[in-house]
């Protein structure tokens, strides 16, 4: 069903169509200008749309693309955001940047980018072990064009199959002579100024950025440089249910200590329109309200020389390299919820529910947690790269490329990759969430951080390395058959590795693990809550928790760490790897196609291919298997680690892999075209790697997590089938429409094993439990268990006593003993089961107005698949990721002083995750985004240009999901960009 927004937008593409299609005489005459009208040569933004226009229209299959302006001006300061103006890509943002893409309804994980033609490696500690390329690590200065193939190749890598992103740098022999350029930018970030005032950035910071080439007076020789630096602070804040939901759960179950009453039971009084005996409904697991300050310094250069001994070999070696620097510091207020049975909520009616608002009363005072994270990491890529091209006879063309590649991300902090260091004050009772506004409400009346002040509670310190390297080498030919005919042809080889490893030091004191007493009041520093989210519906309620405390990381670790006199436990562990797992990929591949015009009524041209490959995959892995689970807190029950656990695992698989494309000239402006092919995208790397990982902490209900990748998963294949009709009916100015149907096998499915892993033994059910029970504690109590335990059984086998917490109760540890139950773990991992369909249809428009200097751009393209996950099934499911609907329009203005563009982009609601925040199989779904961008370029002579953009100029927020649109998961506030800039050409 179309929103009225998708309506609004389908008729202005329709209708700027019918505008364009209006004027066809004057558009046909444009073909053939009169012998005495002097040539217009374009530059700017016209030129860049008139070379897309012509990428798209001279390539074989169905291909979109973008092109420079200009030497070192690329439309966009963002490759992604630049890609999302194509019709059938989106992109996913971070931290209000553009950051990895989805085409045709196929996520990141399934698109293969190529630099150069070449395969690049990626990492992303955020994502570890993902096969998506994240675009904000390059700079845009550097690049001279990203061709989007959305049709297989049989002469290009594998591993695209919603679509093979080529991104093309600049190099001396496209641009004989010498060419050089400046430019410099300020960066004002706008969502930087609404952070706490101690860990706010610059309000303005620098780019920088520079291209220089040259060729020799007789073209042999040939050396271009290009650097870019940007600095950038910015910031998120960010509220929700970070931990997602108990449940769901069936309105009749009864399992205590997690599901409402019953009718007629102590509390059922409680509850407003209650959940019918056939619905399915769940309960908040947590509140949390997070600011993050975000600093980055993005660094990128290439280095190219090329060489030209004769006319008929050319030679190019490329040097590329980025680094990416990302410091954050995040200031966190979060409550858990313990599910009693004196709740007091309120519903909405329906199948599937979540509360409007929900309420908990505790006997004695909990816990508010004050939370910190200062956290640093590093992103290096770099690459090397040979190339020859030799036309070894008039028919005979040869190539020869390889490259050596590698990307690294690692911690850039002596506080590790990521961090949290939780402080606690006792003095939560009353607490109730509101979940009716567009900003969850908090209230907690009778907080009083004065009375019960903060002191520091549990912590744990990351360690994550992740490296991925290419080695590829491929040698092609094209041999011309006859006139118009031509038999291609090459071989390849791609080793690919990839290593990740991890390292966790956890302090489960969660507790308290020193005295208040410790900790000066000065070091937490007290700020408005609701200033941080000015931009949400009901942050102005009464009701609303109003402080948000703030301190300074590393003197609250430091002043822990001497309390506790340990300071190696608050700090990551660089020595060694908890886990430490290398997946090797080997393939060998060989290719054979020909291209041939045919000369009929209809003229067209047909490009038929076969690529084979084999692939060999050998994983080995290094974990760090537990040793005993004790609970130390109402609700947790870490786990105890040590020694290790080895596997090595092979596997192999060979596809064979057919690609036609035909394209018909039905005139000389307009072209049919029908493609039909094979492609195979594999699988992410955690899920082939081998190693069980087990989750550092489980839950008094739910019992523990794990998860471990399959080795053997074949790559998902995709039989596709395109039809694209387009109209060139001016230089500029183009009319396609395009069907797509993609037929999907062997993606790998998600699957939960309930099992017990280690000999592992849970203190839940036990005999010291079940003394508890008999002694009038309900099962859902389980403060009432731990201190009826800690108080009768201290200095028995696994009960030790430590003290007594702020809020009265006892304080310490019971373990699980060889005569209590094993705990259960819920399992993830992976198999090739699972079929799906994926079709779709784009329509694009672009048209300039005449030589008014006005044109227009707009697509909207719409996607499909029967495999949704369904809400009202608790199993695990299978889903595609990332299918959504997308659109674009973009209005462009531009003469030889001005140039202007403004442009909306459109993504319609998408299934982002169908695992939650806590590990639980449940969707996670990303609310319908659009977002406005503005960029305004000024010639003031030939050589100097000055740039005004702005991004997010909406001030657009996100918003994700659970099981109903009123399940908010979380909520994100950041803000528009603005980059004011001056370029200047030697």
């Amino acid at each position: 069903m179309q929103t009225p927004f998708q309506r609004r937008l389908m008729c202005l593409a329709v209708a700027s169509a019918c505008s364009a299609l209006a004027v066809p005489g004057l558009a046909q005459q444009a073909d053939t200008p009169a012998a005495d009208a002097p040539q217009v040569i374009v530059t700017g933004i016209r030129a860049s749309m008139q070379s897309t226009l012509n990428l798209k229209r001279n390539s074989d299959g169905i291909v979109d693309g973008i092109v420079a302006e200009d030497m070192g001006k690329f439309p966009d300061t963002n490759l992604a955001e630049s890609l999302q103006r194509i019709s059938g890509v989106s992109i996913d943002r971070s931290n209000g940047e553009g950051q990895k893409v989805t085409v045709r309804g196929l996520g990141p994980d399934f698109n293969l980018v190529l630099l150069n033609g070449r395969q690049m490696p990626t990492t992303d500690l955020s994502d570890l072990s993902g096969r998506s390329f994240d675009f904000s690590n390059l700079a845009s200065e550097s690049i001279s064009q990203l061709q989007v193939y959305k049709t297989g190749r049989a002469d290009s890598p594998t591993g695209g199959i919603g679509a093979t992103i080529n991104v093309i740098t600049g190099r001396p022999f496209d641009n004989p002579g010498m060419h050089s350029s400046v430019g410099i930018k300020a960066v004002k970030d706008t969502s930087n100024d609404h952070l706490p005032n101690d860990v706010k950035g610059k309000s303005v910071t620098p780019e920088i950025s520079g291209i220089y080439s040259n060729t020799s007076a007789d073209g042999r020789f040939g050396v271009s440089l290009s650097a870019s630096y940007q600095s950038r602070d910015s910031g998120f804040n960010r509220a929700g249910l970070f931990n997602g939901y108990q449940g769901p759960y069936l309105g009749s179950a009864v399992i205590d200590g997690q599901t409402l009453p019953q009718p007629g039971q102590p509390g059922a009084q409680n509850i407003t329109n209650r959940p019918a005996p056939d619905a399915l409904y769940s309960i908040p697991q947590n509140m949390n309200y997070n600011v993050a300050a975000v600093q980055r310094q993005r660094t990128n250069g290439q280095l190219t020389f090329q060489f030209r001994p004769v006319k008929e070999l050319t030679t190019t070696v490329d040097y590329t390299y980025s680094e990416n620097k990302i410091q954050t510091k995040r200031n966190e207020l979060s409550v858990w919820f313990a599910q009693t049975p004196t709740s007091t909520s309120s519903w909405p009616s329906g199948h599937v529910v979540s509360p409007l608002t929900y309420q908990e009363v505790y006997p004695t005072p909990q816990d508010i947690s004050v939370v910190g994270s200062d956290f640093a990491t590093k992103t290096k890529n770099q690459s090397l790269g040979f190339n020859a091209q030799w036309k070894a006879s008039p028919g005979l063309k040869l190539e020869f490329d390889a490259h050596h590649s590698t990307a690294e991300s690692g911690a850039d902090s002596p506080f590790g990759s990521e961090n949290a260091l939780s402080n606690a004050s006792f003095s939560r009772g009353t607490t109730k969430v509101d979940f009716t506004h567009e900003l969850p409400i908090l209230s907690m009346p009778a907080a009083d951080l004065a009375k019960a002040p903060i002191q520091a509670a549990g912590s744990w310190f990351h360690n994550s390395y992740e490296k991925s390297t290419i080695k590829q080498a491929q040698v092609k030919g094209s041999l011309q058959m006859m006139e118009a005919s031509n038999l291609n042809f090459g071989v390849g080889y791609t080793d690919t590795t990839n290593r990740s490893t991890y390292s966790n030091v956890q302090n489960n004191t969660w507790g308290g693990a020193t005295k208040a007493s410790d900790y000066p009041a000065s070091l937490f520093q007290a700020n408005s809550l609701p200033s941080f989210f000015n931009k949400l519906g009901g942050a102005n309620s009464p009701d609303l928790f109003a402080t948000l405390y703030t301190f300074n990381f590393a003197q609250v670790r430091q002043v822990t760490a001497n309390a506790v006199g340990n300071q190696a436990a608050y700090l990551p562990n660089f020595a060694s790897a908890d886990t430490d797992r290398t997946l090797t990929e080997k393939t060998t591949s060989a290719y054979v196609g020909f291209d041939t015009d045919w000369d009929t009524k209809i003229p067209f041209h047909s490009s038929f291919g076969v690529r084979v490959e084999r692939t060999k995959v050998d994983s080995v892995a290094q974990v760090l298997p537990a040793s005993a689970v004790v609970w130390v807190a109402q609700n947790e029950l870490p786990l105890t680690f040590g020694g290790q656990a080895f596997s090595n695992k092979d596997a192999s698989y060979t596809n064979v892999l057919p690609a036609i494309n035909l394209d018909a000239d039905l005139r000389s402006d307009m072209k049919l075209r029908a493609s039909a092919g094979i492609t195979i995208g594999r699988a992410r790397y955690d899920q082939l790697q081998g190693g069980l990982t087990l989750g550092t902490i489980a839950n008094v209900f739910t019992g523990g997590s794990a998860s471990v990748g399959n080795p053997a998963l074949k790559p998902v294949k995709s039989k596709n089938l395109d039809l694209s009709w387009e109209w060139y009916y001016d230089k500029q100015s183009l009319v396609s429409l395009a069907y797509f149907r993609k037929q999907l096998d062997n993606y790998a499915g998600q699957t939960l094993i309930s099992q017990t892993l280690y000999d592992l033994h849970t203190p839940i059910g036990g005999a010291y439990y079940k003394a508890a029970l008999a002694s009038g504690c309900g099962a859902a109590d389980t403060n009432c268990i731990r201190n009826y335990i800690l108080g009768n059984f201290d200095g028995q086998p696994g009960v030790k006593k430590t003290g007594v917490k702020g809020d009265g109760m006892l304080d310490g540890t019971i373990t699980g003993l060889p005569t209590d139950p094993l705990l259960n773990f819920q399992t993830t991992t992976y198999a090739n089961q699972k079929s799906a369909n994926v079709s779709g249809a784009e329509v694009n428009v672009q048209h300039m107005f005449g030589q008014s200097g006005f044109g227009i751009q707009a697509n909207y393209t719409y996607v499909h698949s029967p495999l949704k996950y369904n809400n009202a099934d608790v199993n695990d499911q299978f889903a595609i990721l990332g299918l959504s609907n997308s659109a674009n329009v973009v209005g462009i203005f531009e003469n030889k002083d001005w140039s202007v563009r403004l442009a909306y982009n459109w993504r319609d609601e998408f299934l982002a995750a169908t695992v939650d925040g806590n590990g639980r199989a449940a969707p996670v779904y990303t609310d319908a985004y659009g977002q406005f961008d503005l960029s305004i370029g000024y010639n003031y002579n030939k050589n100097l240009s000055f740039q005004l953009e702005a991004i997010n100029l909406n001030d657009a927020t996100q918003r994700q999901h659970g099981r109903t649109m009123a399940s908010t998961l979380n909520v994100t506030q950041a803000g528009p960009r603005y980059m004011i800039g001056a370029r200047y050409k030697f």
